[in-house]
């Protein structure tokens, strides 16, 4: 006997694949990914230029001692969150771009209020805003391909 379904086109199709979807779904996600390892490497690098400041080998010719404390307590300040943000971001953790956020957020607020420490370089604020919002953008993409 011959089966009445086999010439039916609805019965012969071929089995959906799911492996497909997960990898162009996936496609904002490996960019947030990317976006957060390549910040990892910058607040590195500004981490550790803060401690060789703090060091001596680099900054003010006459040493970081002899600078006004806010600047010293800025210079500290940044030093350290900068080296946890880029652990934080390098591991992908949510905690990390917290932290990156923090870091960004308080180098903007002490280029704008406190121009005295710094010196209020507008260009540094506008870097770490565009920076922000294209961290922003790039986590409501990769959150929209993740529904639940």
């Amino acid at each position: 006997m011959s089966n009445p379904h086999a010439r039916d086109p609805v019965r012969t199709l071929e089995p959906v694949q799911a492996d497909e979807p997960e990898i162009r779904e996936a496609r904002w996600t490996a960019r947030l990914v990317m976006f957060l390892r390549v910040m990892a490497v910058l607040s590195m690098a500004k981490g550790l230029y803060h401690w060789a400041v703090v060091c001596g080998i680099v900054g003010p010719p006459d040493g970081f001692e002899y600078q006004p404390v806010p600047w010293q307590t800025a210079t500290v300040f940044f030093a350290v969150i900068d080296l946890v943000a880029a652990v934080g971001l390098w591991l992908a953790a949510a905690w990390g771009a917290v932290v990156w956020l923090t870091a960004a957020v308080s180098m903007a607020a002490v280029e704008v209020f406190f121009p005295q420490v710094y010196g209020g370089r507008l260009l540094v604020v506008a870097i770490e805003f565009v920076l922000l919002f294209g961290y922003l953008f790039l986590a409501i993409q990769s959150a929209r391909e993740h529904p639940n």
